[in-house]
């Protein structure tokens, strides 16, 4: 039997026996009787959902049908479908005999009524009401679509004019955030002001008046020479009327708004609770991101652990240096040091994470049975968003038309720091988020796990891959070694600066100051980061929990199999049922454990 034969069958029996934990039985007599109506619920849901919300719809499953469209999700018509949509489905969940249901349904059935429990219960929270950030929100978004390196499909005539028809729908989501915004001043719910100050020249720039130089033209400078003179011509008309007549005036109408009017009003606090009813969003966003019970003392007292822990590992490279001084001015001093910036090109940086890519490559076989069919492509960030972007993946088509895609932002080339590529490549790469996403799709699944996201599993995993580098002999270099233990840090110090800005009252700038002292980064990069922490609630503590979680169960595995134990076979388990939350796979894991012994 082959290896991935026996995983397979590892995988079928573990499904029935992780459910034994968590459901107390494991019954599945008439179970395909009973999974049908679940299968039929499950399928109208995901539906529902992206005809609820067309831009989702591009993003997951590439669709052509939705190319054109753009819904209001901000505003309160809007809003209120989706409470509809989730009150409905619950209710059909609550028909079905849980216990009749297949393991690998009860999986699901479990998936999906977790999520829509969540969406009510966050939905008593107002997020709506700070549409704009320091990214700038749907609009800046919108606008990067044109360099044809995103979500957007730019390669044939239709795709223009569905590009273009989803623009024209930018104006009514201006109106709608304009007035979310009012709404918002009157209720106290409004941005720090900070963030508002660090969006304004992303908005800026799209109040353009030479339409030939608005980022809204982006398209039309790379069509297609494919593409007839006259269609040519026909386009290029027809983007330069909508951005004269309606997305340059509703772009200047949002900056005007934001500048003279909101920004006035904008906070002085820093953290989600300073706002009313924040702090029990607050616990609620931890929750939701890290699928777990821990409260944010918790994980406040646990980064700081782990802060200890890792700066103490960092002050063994360190000794191998021979730097004298504290640990922080030597990460300081490793930073500025010129032997570990030798770039000089954006297409210098790329092509080192080239090289690096076939290094991985042609480890992973050791470390999975399994690999992504989707490819994997290396992009420098757009211009538009290099000064608020960081360094992401962006998941691949499951109709085959767009690869995965691994975003670096090169702002200067001389700047790029080589320290840190390696593990930020296996995160935002492969085995990171390439292999859970792109096999996710893959999958046997219901489309709305098939295309779904859990911060904890997801975020969890990619920092998982990062340690995987020990693995593949990545991290003898200690300059690598440092990468990865400067990254690691970050994550931990997220533990403590994300819980202390929203739980704690930190202000920013007390954030920036132990971001800069824990790690030794500059004001303008702690600024960057205390800045998405703050417009982020929560997300950020995800990484860290779902790693130490999917480490802990390595561990517990290896302990408890002894020389039965596969490393292999433990990251494909891992990756079988798509992201989870962090319960469900530790009942999950602990099962083939026992399937195993």
């Amino acid at each position: 039997m082959s290896a991935s034969l026996r995983v397979l069958r590892v995988l079928s029996l573990s499904a029935c026996l992780s459910w034994l934990l968590i459901a107390g039985s494991c019954r599945v007599a008439s179970a395909d009787q009973a999974s049908k109506p679940l299968a039929t619920i499950a399928e109208r849901y995901f539906e529902d959902r992206l005809q609820l919300d067309p831009l989702e719809g591009t993003a997951t499953t590439g669709e052509a049908r939705f190319e054109g469209e753009l819904t209001i999700t901000i505003a309160p018509a809007h809003l209120a479908k989706v409470r509809k949509l989730s009150q409905r489905v619950l209710q059909e969940l609550k028909s079905l005999n849980e216990q009749k249901l297949s393991p690998a349904d009860r999986m699901t059935y479990a998936v999906l009524k977790r999520q829509l429990q969540e969406q009510l219960e966050g939905d008593k929270f107002h997020g709506e009401l700070m549409p704009i950030d320091q990214y700038g929100g749907l609009p800046v978004s919108l606008a990067q679509f044109g360099t044809g390196q995103d979500i957007q499909p730019l390669k044939t005539v239709k795709n223009y004019e569905n590009y273009l028809k989803r623009l024209d729908k930018l104006p009514v989501w201006i109106d709608q955030a304009i007035t979310n915004m009012r709404e918002g001043i009157k209720r106290g719910v409004v941005q720090p002001t900070p963030l508002i100050v660090s969006g304004l020249p992303a908005i800026k720039a799209l109040t353009e008046a030479d339409f030939e130089k608005s980022v809204f033209y982006l398209a039309i400078k790379s069509m297609p020479s494919t593409f007839s003179k006259a269609e040519q011509a026909r386009l290029t008309a027809a983007y330069a009327q909508s951005i004269k007549s309606r997305l340059l005036p509703a772009s200047i109408k949002l900056y005007t708004f934001l500048e003279q009017e909101y920004l006035p009003k904008t906070r002085a606090s820093a953290g989600v609770s300073a706002i009313p009813d924040g702090a029990a969003w607050y616990k609620y966003l931890v929750r939701f991101h890290t699928t777990t019970g821990m409260t944010p003392e918790e994980i406040h007292a646990l980064g700081l652990k782990e802060v200890a822990r890792i700066r103490g590992e960092m002050a063994k490279i360190q000794a191998g240096y021979k730097f004298e001084g504290s640990l922080t001015d030597f990460l300081k001093w490793h930073d500025n040091e010129a032997q570990f910036r030798p770039f000089k090109t954006d297409q210098d940086v790329l092509d080192a994470y080239g090289v690096l890519n076939k290094k991985i490559a042609s480890k992973l076989p050791q470390l999975f049975g399994r690999a992504p069919k989707a490819p994997l492509e290396i992009r420098a960030e757009p211009e538009l968003t290099r000064a608020t972007a960081s360094d992401h993946y962006s998941g691949p088509a499951a109709d085959g038309s767009r690869p995965g895609v691994f975003y670096t932002v090169i702002e200067d080339p001389a700047k790029y720091r080589n320290t840190g590529m390696t593990t930020l490549f296996l995160h935002e790469g492969q085995p990171g988020h390439h292999y859970h996403a792109a096999l996710q799709q893959e999958l046997p699944l219901p489309k709305f796990r098939k295309f779904g996201w859990i911060t904890a599993y997801g975020e969890g995993w990619a920092l998982y891959a990062e340690t995987l580098g020990r693995e593949m002999g990545l991290y003898d270099d200690p300059n690598q070694y440092l990468g990865h233990l400067k990254d690691e840090l970050l994550r931990a110090v997220r533990l403590v600066t994300d819980t202390g800005l929203h739980s704690k009252n930190w202000t920013r700038e007390q954030t920036m100051q132990y971001m800069m002292d824990n790690e030794g980064v500059i004001e303008s990069e702690a600024r960057r980061a205390t800045e998405r922490y703050m417009a982020w609630p929560g997300q950020a503590l995800a990484y860290k929990i779902g790693a130490l979680k999917i480490q802990a169960l390595r561990a517990r595995a290896a302990e408890k199999l002894g020389a039965k134990f596969s490393l292999s076979n433990y990251h494909d388990l891992v990756l079988s049922d798509g992201v989870l939350p962090l319960s469900v796979l530790e009942a999950k894991v602990d099962a083939w454990i026992a399937s195993q012994q």
